[in-house]
């Protein structure tokens, strides 16, 4: 993409009624005035809050909110250029119960208060397969206990990500540290009965991806 494309987009991004951008600093210091307030400020309602975390072009996000109306979903990511087209669609298709955030997956716990959210999708994350970088991916222990703060007591957290890798490392960490698995499968489209809302919407690299017969995995857990 472009570096005038990129900018049309950040300047459409601020005219987007479904995207909000708060500064580190007011996150960091707790100026920001949508914690604990989503549901009545941005939603006007009392509806379930899923966040899909690294939403890339947030077309995940559209495509979950299209199917669930009675939930409100958020699409995060620190990319706005990226997430653009998910807002945009949004608008377009006058999809109310969906929004965009553009922050850092590491400040989640800055921008929604203890028990806010009911669940989180974590759709094809960056595996980060080289050892010193652990420390970013996203489903290691210190994640894990930003998404606890933010969910309910009873709140799930989804994985879904065509890394095997990612799959492993983070069944592995669940199981090691006592937390509850309540559904794990390493290729969902070839196995009866899987859940319809992880093989009825697909990204598009996702789509390309079983084009070329590669697995997708899903882990569906708690943190306890």
């Amino acid at each position: 993409m472009g570096s005038k494309n990129k900018l049309r987009r950040f300047k459409e991004n601020e005219t987007f009624s479904n995207v909000f951008q708060p500064t580190r600093d007011e996150l960091v210091n707790s100026n920001f005035n949508l914690k604990n307030c989503w549901r009545t400020q941005v939603f006007k309602n009392d509806n379930p809050l899923v966040l899909e975390l690294g939403c890339g072009k947030g077309e995940y996000s559209v495509a979950l909110a299209k199917k669930y109306p009675n939930k409100n979903f958020i699409g995060i990511d620190i990319k706005g250029a990226r997430f653009w087209r998910g807002a945009k669609t949004a608008i377009e298709e006058e999809i109310s119960n969906v929004a965009f955030l553009r922050t850092q997956i590491e400040l989640i716990d800055h921008a929604f208060a203890e028990n806010e959210v009911d669940e989180i999708w974590i759709t094809f994350p960056d595996p980060q397969i080289k050892y010193k970088r652990t420390k970013h991916r996203m489903t290691n222990a210190t994640f894990l206990q930003r998404y606890k703060t933010i969910l309910k007591p009873e709140g799930v957290v989804n994985l879904k990500t065509d890394s095997e890798f990612m799959h492993g490392y983070t069944l592995g960490l669940l199981h090691g540290a006592g937390h509850e698995v309540l559904y794990a499968n390493h290729n969902v489209y070839r196995q009866e009965g899987s859940p319809e809302e992880v093989t009825s919407i697909q990204t598009f690299y996702e789509s390309q991806y079983l084009e070329q017969n590669k697995p997708i995995t899903y882990i569906r857990f708690k943190i306890k």
